[in-house]
């Protein structure tokens, strides 16, 4: 060994023994533990002593490891348990009859408390929401959710990110993603002008219910196969690539109608090539809606149903009002497919120019 070695380490050993009385913050992180069997809930939460000692005014910070350390702060860590960590049980707050005593672990530099709730049922969803510490912006609470004994999700809250939804995996949980979901597919295909004018724009063209239905359903049959893909990590192309050909699937359906002048109905086709093109703009948006990684099939499903439904709920009034003034007037259905035809087009080039050339960060 050289013989400046010895005494640097030697000096890194005394700094280890001499650091049991900590200046810095040394972990900022807690751990919240859910164990879910049948209809009861049981909570673990393992705090930081200095996170701790901080907040109940303790000094020295390891004081509150010892024996009988926290004294009567300890109804006051419960209490502060019970106001900054909430946990939802299918929407309804979980209350928390008492915590156990904390617990010293000095291994662990830590203090852990513990809870359980028995529940009226069996529960679909539970939703964990927690700024346990929020003196200290760069604290962040892990969570782990076991379910019947095995742990079947994850999820880490800090900063901006501070509640994390899991679905249980029994037939309640099923139900709740289906209620979760659906409205959700339903929300996002109403709030998204650019799917809808490119549905209202594939029907502005008329024809008779069967011809209708196809586009409808190639619509839909293409954009659940790259939805599905896209969701599953399978193709995942970009946003900036795909917002733009959007926009561009919205100019051709303007143009088409305005060109097409008897000739062949391609609607269908259009429906069926440019659906792909959609699929991935809505995987994006479930994608940011943060996916149950134990019930991905069921919210994939369950939001393409609810895409479906406020689908088929525009097209149904578009395609009966359109219907209805062509039974009156085919000259005015005729002058409003040709006048909406060249809306469609002016929002989709609206749409093109701006995410080319205005959007930022899109991906």
């Amino acid at each position: 060994m050289s013989w400046w070695l010895r005494p640097v380490l030697m000096c890194l050993g005394a700094l280890t023994v001499f650091s049991s009385q900590p200046v810095a913050h040394p972990a900022p992180f807690s751990f919240v533990d859910l164990r879910i069997e049948g209809t009861q809930v049981e909570l673990e939460v393992v705090v930081h002593a200095f996170d701790v000692a901080y907040e109940l005014g303790v000094q020295p910070p390891n004081r509150v490891l010892e024996p009988g350390g926290l004294g009567s702060r300890a109804a006051r860590l419960a209490a502060l348990l019970d106001e900054r960590l909430e946990v939802r049980v299918d929407g309804q707050r979980l209350k928390v009859g008492s915590w156990s005593d904390p617990e010293p672990l000095p291994e662990r530099q830590s203090i852990s408390l513990l809870a359980s709730v028995e529940l009226a049922q069996e529960p679909g969803s539970v939703e964990v929401e927690a700024v346990i510490f929020p003196y200290d912006p760069a604290h962040q609470t892990f969570v782990n959710f076991y379910d019947a004994g095995e742990l079947t999700s994850q999820a880490i809250l800090g900063g901006e990110e501070t509640a994390y939804r899991y679905f249980v995996g029994s037939r309640q949980g099923t139900l709740a993603v289906i209620a979760e979901f659906v409205p959700q597919g339903i929300h996002h295909i109403l709030i998204g002008p650019d799917h809808l004018l490119f549905l209202i724009g594939l029907l502005l063209l008329g024809g008779d219910v069967r011809r209708l239905l196809l586009v409808v359903t190639a619509f839909t049959v293409a954009h659940s196969i790259t939805l599905a893909l896209a969701v599953l990590d399978v193709v995942s192309p970009p946003g900036n690539v795909v917002e733009p050909i959007i926009a561009l699937s919205i100019i051709y359906v303007g143009a088409d109608n305005l060109l097409v002048r008897g000739g062949r109905d391609m609607r269908v086709w259009i429906a069926l090539v440019f659906g792909l093109i959609h699929g991935f703009g809505f995987a994006s948006v479930l994608r940011e809606m943060g996916l149950p990684s134990g019930a991905l099939g069921w919210s994939l499903f369950s939001f393409n149903v609810g895409v479906e439904i406020g689908q088929v709920v525009v097209a149904v009034v578009v395609a009966s009002a359109l219907m209805a003034l062509r039974a009156r007037s085919q000259v005015a259905g005729q002058r409003l497919a040709v006048a909406g035809s060249v809306t469609v087009m002016g929002a989709g080039l609206f749409w093109f120019v701006q995410r080319v050339f205005f959007s930022q960060g899109m991906g």
